[in-house]
């Protein structure tokens, strides 16, 4: 069973019925003996860094998906869901993340380059890093293969656990994985068949 994590943020339906589509056995949920029986979590986001952490540690289920991801248990953010499981954001402030992964979110219109508008919405192909092995999470896919972006921040300092990029001016992080922690800035849910590949991986990590 893979449990997705309501904590009142995220795009949870149209992810739900993503993994259901591919015959796995879903639970959107905000109990914590729920996530701790799952098998698999994923941990989706939408909207503001700090208000979505807030609301996170206000559940006191950030406790329990870092005790799970220690355990090696898999576990898949997903946009802001990926953002939060870095160190800590530089969105509008500075706030903490989970730190299961090193490395800060940092605004993306700093260094993207002048004529590139902000948020970065639309699809763009996925570039793998030179000289790393291919991630399972990757595994039904090319590289070159196209996903969906909607943000404004990105994932900088983590090229140990960096696995595919995206450009957009310059080169930006699109996902990463650190054993069984698994993270995605953009949106396989609403990736097409190529998003679906990607999630039938992480319901075999």
């Amino acid at each position: 069973m893979i449990a997705i994590v309501d904590y009142g943020v995220g795009n949870l339906f149209s992810l739900d019925a993503s993994f259901r589509s591919l015959g796995a056995e879903t639970v959107v949920t905000g109990d914590a003996e729920v996530i701790r029986a799952a098998e698999r979590i994923v941990l989706p986001g939408v909207g503001a860094f700090a208000d979505a952490a807030a609301k996170l540690r206000a559940t006191g289920l950030d406790a329990v998906v870092c005790a799970e991801a220690a355990a090696g248990k898999p576990l898949l953010g997903i946009c802001l869901g990926m953002q939060m499981l870095f160190e800590r954001s530089h969105e509008y402030g500075i706030h903490e993340g989970l730190g299961l992964i090193r490395g800060e979110v940092c605004p993306i219109a700093p260094v993207i380059g002048a004529g590139l508008k902000v948020p970065h919405i639309g699809w763009n192909s996925l570039d793998f890093p030179a000289g790393k092995a291919k991630s399972p999470l990757f595994r039904y896919i090319d590289e070159g293969d196209y996903v969906y972006f909607v943000h404004s921040f990105a994932a900088m300092g983590c090229e140990d656990a960096l696995i595919a990029t995206s450009t957009y001016g310059v080169p930006l992080t699109a996902a990463v994985a650190r054993d069984n922690v698994f993270g995605t800035q953009f949106h396989p849910e609403k990736s097409g068949d190529v998003g679906l590949r990607i999630l039938r991986a992480f319901c075999e990590a």
